[in-house]
Parts: structure tokens; sequence; C-alpha cells
């Protein structure tokens, strides 16, 4: 922060003015640099301060985010008695429950195959061919030059209007054949072909389903829950029970089981005291005070974070005044104050209570009603754009930018200072220069009148 003079010729009276301006410069600034300097160090270490805490404070709602939102309680676990039968997956609308399920036909697409012809690159026929599935058809001409099957394969696949059906070109022993396979399963998705005008040669081609004999029948997917006859048209049905999806792979039996999955709630809940005791932790470095070591935390005595942190512990050891039997608090859940402050989680006095009232328990911890939703809700009012500790830190910022302001306008005042010192002190050197140079000669002079005589 100090400022140096610049490189002048002196006179060559005995005075040091660099010297002598420099020492008197830093004397009178040293008081004014130290005030400042602490003055930022302090800034400084508050930003930091407040920007830990904060961080703490974002961390603990994070790690609330799952039980604040309520979807560790909606997770639910699934088991099937006979996996190669079929695969059952939940979604938070399922309600816990046991399921026997009986497959009795897996839907399938309709296939066809064509009779056998000379080859996928001999002319088959003109005409017209029309493909319709229900309401939806589609019509390609077949004209002579680009009859072969290989043309009309290609011409179907490649048809904006197909209603859904692939095409595809098998060659035997007896022959090349035209394969047509509907695109999805189901009764509903059968398809018929038929053919008109031109040579008559596409006829071969022709397929109702309601006379032919298909390659594979199209069918809807047959089962039975609890008793009850299901029908989907594709394998993989989430119709039948709420909140469940089903897919089928093999006709027989199986049980399918739903249940709350407490473990998403345990590891939830842990992640609460984990990130709880880290925040306490946190919070007791930024406030402590140790006389051994004579070591004062940043923010000792700061009454915005002691508030925040008693709101926080006096929110979690609440007791809830819900009538009814279930959890009236977090350590009902297991969840306990410790001696230093932290909290201690024995997650087996969860599961059983989980067991026994896992509504209760949901409604004392989960939703934004619940400890955790609380927690949220005041964590971002804390930490929002027009939170506290938002504001908290832009004014420290703003304070930081006027410090480095008033550093800048002294050091400006302190250049100004040492030319005025350098100006005055450069005359006295010239004029005892003067003075030595009259005091030299006067004593020649003397020197002079005083041998004459």
């Amino acid at each position: 922060m100090a400022s140096s003079t610049s490189s002048i010729t002196l006179g060559s009276s005995s005075i040091d003015v660099a010297s002598l301006v420099s020492n008197l410069v830093a004397a009178k600034r040293a008081d004014k640099d130290k005030q400042l300097s602490d003055a930022v160090t302090a800034n400084t270490t508050q930003i930091s301060a407040i920007g830990n805490f904060t961080s703490s404070l974002t961390s603990l709602q994070a790690a609330i985010k799952s039980l604040s939102t309520s979807t560790a309680f909606t997770t639910q676990k699934t088991s099937v008695g006979d996996s190669t039968i079929l695969g059952v997956t939940a979604d938070a609308d399922a309600t816990p429950n046991n399921y026997d399920i009986v497959v009795s036909k897996l839907a399938t697409a309709q296939k066809t195959t064509s009779p056998a012809f000379t080859s996928s690159t001999a002319a088959v026929g003109t005409g017209t061919l029309n493909i319709a599935i229900g309401d939806k058809s589609m019509s390609i001409d077949v004209a002579s030059g680009a009859n072969t099957l290989q043309n009309i394969r290609d011409q179907i696949n490649k048809s904006a209007d197909n209603p859904g059906v692939t095409a595809s070109i098998v060659t035997g022993a007896d022959g090349a054949h035209l394969v047509l396979t509907s695109t999805a399963t189901g009764s509903a998705n059968a398809f018929t072909v038929t053919t008109s005008g031109g040579d008559g040669g596409l006829a071969g081609l022709n397929f109702d389903p309601s006379t032919g004999t298909p390659t594979t029948v199209a069918q809807d997917a047959e089962y039975t829950v609890d008793g009850t006859k299901v029908t989907s048209a594709s394998n993989t049905d989430a119709t039948a029970i709420d909140g469940v999806t089903l897919t089928l792979t093999k006709t027989g039996e199986s049980t399918v089981s739903i249940a709350n999955d407490t473990s998403v709630v345990t590891t939830a809940v842990q992640n609460l005291v984990t990130a709880y005791n880290s925040f306490v932790s946190t919070y007791q470095s930024l406030t402590k005070y140790d006389s051994t070591n004579n070591e004062v935390g940043a923010l000792i005595g700061d009454a915005t974070v002691t508030s925040i942190k008693s709101q926080i512990t006096s929110l979690l050891g609440s007791q809830s005044t819900a009538a009814g039997a279930g959890p009236k608090s977090l350590s009902d859940l297991g969840v306990s104050f410790q001696t230093d402050g932290t909290l201690a989680f024995d997650s087996t006095k969860l599961t059983k209570v989980m067991a026994t009232n896992p509504k209760e328990t949901q409604a004392l911890v989960g939703g934004s009603t619940g400890i955790a939703g609380k927690l949220d809700t005041l964590i971002t009012n804390w930490t929002s754009s027009s939170g506290i500790l938002t504001q908290r830190t832009n004014n420290l910022n703003d304070k930081a930018k006027d410090l480095t302001q008033q550093q800048t306008d002294y050091d400006t005042q302190m250049t100004a200072y040492t030319a005025r010192l350098t100006t005055q002190y450069t005359a006295l050197d010239t004029l005892m220069t003067k003075l030595q140079s009259t005091s030299s000669y006067l004593t020649q002079q003397f020197d002079a009148l005083t041998n004459k005589s």
C-alpha cells in the first residue's frame, strides 16, 4: 500500500531527501494501513464464514429432498414368484398388495407368408396392392418393369401411408416368399391384403385373416388377476392394476407382491442425520471460543446464525399434536439428540414404526407439512435471493468494494503527500547547498584577510 518516491537529482547537502520522505510517509500511513488491512481481513473472513454456513444449509436441504417431496415414502418394491412368466414394475400410485396372475395367452402380431415365386427378382404381376389395418390402409401401384418381390417389398416399407406392416423376403427351397408382419401385437392390428386390376399376377398375395391361415395369428394377451379376466393388445399392460405395469413373457402362473420400500425411507432419514451433524459441526466451528488455544470462531456471537441453528434444532426436536396412534416425533423414529448436539439414528426403530404406522410416519416427516417439508421451506427462506443470508453476503461484498475504494483513495492522498514532502525537502536541500557554498566562500575570504594582516 505504501507509495515510493520518484528518483530525483538532489543538491550536495547531507540531507537524504528520498529516505527522509519515505520514512515520514511510512510513519504517517502505518496506522491507517493497518486499520484498512485489518478491516479487509475481517470482512473477507466474514464472507467466507457466511458462505460456509450457507453451504452447510443447502447441503442439509439437498439431503432431505426425498423426504420433503415424500418420494421416499412412495417408492415401491416388487417381487415376482416366477420371473420367467412375467415382470413387474410399480410407481407411486401402486398400493401394497399381493396378486395371483395366470397367463393363458401372449399377445402376438400377425404374420403372413405368400406362396412361392421363382425368385425375388422375377416379375410377379401388375395391378394395385392394398393393405389395411382397421380404418387405415395403403395402396401401391405395381407396374410392369417394377413388379418383382423386391420392388413390392421396398414400396411397402417406404410408403408414407403404411398402416403398420413391414415386408421382407424369405427364400426357401421352393422359391421366394413375401413375408408381411404387423408392427403391433393384438387382434385389432390384424391386416388384410387385396389386389385389383393389372394382369392378375398379384392375386397370390391376397390374404383375409377371417378366412385364411396366417403364419402367426394376431391375438390379444389373456390373463387373470386373482381370477378376474384381463385382455391386452400388448404383452406390456399397465391397465389391470393401478400403478403397476406387467410384462408378460410366457404362459403360466405367478404371484406378484407390491410393498413399500422402507429401505428408501431409512436411507433418506440417515441422510438427514448425516447432513444435520455436518451442519452442526460447521456451526460449532464458526461460533467456537477456545480459551486454551486462544481461537475464536468467525461468527461467534452472531445473532443470525445462532437463531437459524436454534430454529432447526427446535423443529427437529418438535412434537406433533396430531390425534391418533403413530409416531409424534423424530425420536419415535429412532432419531435422537446426543449430548454434543448431534443426532444418532437407530434404523431398526424406524423399520418397526414403518411396518405398523407407515401413513402416520409419512405425515410426520414427509411432504410440505411434515418436518422435512417445514425445514425445506425455512432453508429456502434463508438462502433465497431475498433471504437473510444472501442479503448478508451482498452487504459484505458491498463493504469489500467500499474498503477497496478507501484503499485507493488513501493511496492517492499519500501520493500527493509524498510529492509535497519531496518538494519541501528538495527545496531545503537546495537552500542548504547554497548556504554551504556561501559559508565556504566567506571562510576563504576571511582566511585571505587574516593572511594579509
